[in-house]
């Protein structure tokens, strides 16, 4: 029988560095939709783990993506967040770079002759679009259509790149993000944590099961549901969930190893004005959801630092999803250790 991860590798700082160095710089994160990104100068900023990075879109067209750090001594260039511009300007020194990344001028620093300018480009790192979604990764050790798995065929009667992004939301808790990540892919909590989400579905047909890069878990509607009975979770980190006329994606992103922030994009087939009232509540009924695993996890946590947990079983039927995501996270960060 397969045993929950110790408690250890969820409280403790020095493997939530390893995990940025392991997982969060050599995978593909997705950043938002590619909406955010059609015009030129377009520019998405974000945070992965810690790691400052930006998409934009430039004057050629091509998309670029870069570390979103001054070369010159460090500076954030751009604040998180989306908008527009043609040039990126350090506030710190005041070097300016192009939208493809070029050292354009680094005033008041020395005589031309003593600075090449061609030599400090802004650090590239790859970006891809999948379906209307953007991905970035920092140094990846495997293409973004081998990291997305089977997940590529399942979701083929989904028109993801036909849905339009109609809002954006961040929330966080106080706990690390794999405890969460433990709690998405199971629904053996929903009695428990989703007294109402329970009582409209039929819980004896839950369905969770773990694919190759990702986990699946279905179930039937016995009354109104919001939701379709379908929620993914991908590796590394994000997940996607069918609602009625559209989808959402979330982003499950450590601040540190007690930190954890899901940014959530949510996306309709319409976003007229006749339908805003429904999309709001369909929104609100989703993050509501959402937020009420955050005590569960934060207690959680508070348990496993506390030294007072001892890993215990997973269910064969119930927690397969957890079992595969804490499989994939032995072989990527601490391979040959268990």
């Amino acid at each position: 029988m397969k045993l929950n991860l110790d408690a250890k590798y969820y409280v403790a700082p020095q493997h939530f560095e390893s995990e940025r160095e392991a997982i969060f710089n050599k995978t593909w994160q997705l950043i938002g939709p590619s909406s955010s990104l059609m015009h030129s100068g377009d520019y998405v900023s974000e945070d992965i783990a810690g790691a400052r990075v930006l998409a934009i879109r430039s004057r050629d067209g091509k998309l670029r993506g870069f570390r979103n750090v001054c070369r010159h001594r460090g500076a954030l260039l751009l604040n998180r967040g989306e908008g527009r511009c043609h040039t990126l300007r350090c506030p710190y020194h005041n070097w300016l770079y192009d939208d493809a990344g070029n050292l354009i001028n680094a005033p008041w620093f020395a005589d031309d002759e003593d600075l090449n300018l061609d030599e400090w480009h802004l650090e590239s790192i790859s970006i891809e679009i999948w379906r209307g979604l953007v991905f970035v990764c920092i140094d990846p050790r495997e293409s973004l259509i081998h990291q997305l798995g089977a997940i590529v065929g399942e979701l083929e009667d989904v028109p993801v790149q036909d849905y339009l992004c109609t809002h954006s939301e961040k929330l966080s808790f106080d706990g690390n993000w794999k405890i969460y990540t433990d709690n998405f892919v199971e629904g053996y909590h929903i009695p428990g944590i989703h007294p109402e989400f329970y009582d409209a579905i039929h819980f004896d047909q839950f369905e969770t099961e773990a694919k190759v890069g990702y986990v699946k878990m279905t179930a039937p509607a016995k009354k109104d549901l919001f939701y379709k009975g379908r929620w993914y979770w991908m590796w590394p980190n994000w997940t996607l969930s069918l609602f009625e006329g559209g989808i959402n994606t979330s982003r499950i992103n450590p601040i540190d190893h007690q930190h954890t922030e899901l940014i959530y994009h949510f996306y309709f087939n319409d976003d007229s004005d006749e339908t805003q009232a429904l999309r709001e509540d369909i929104i609100r009924q989703n993050l509501a959801v959402v937020k009420q695993d955050f005590q569960i996890c934060i207690d959680t946590h508070k348990n496993y630092a506390s030294g007072g947990y001892q890993p215990g079983p997973l269910s064969p039927r119930h927690e397969q999803g957890v079992g595969y995501f804490q499989q994939r996270y032995r072989d990527s960060v601490h391979p040959g250790s268990f």
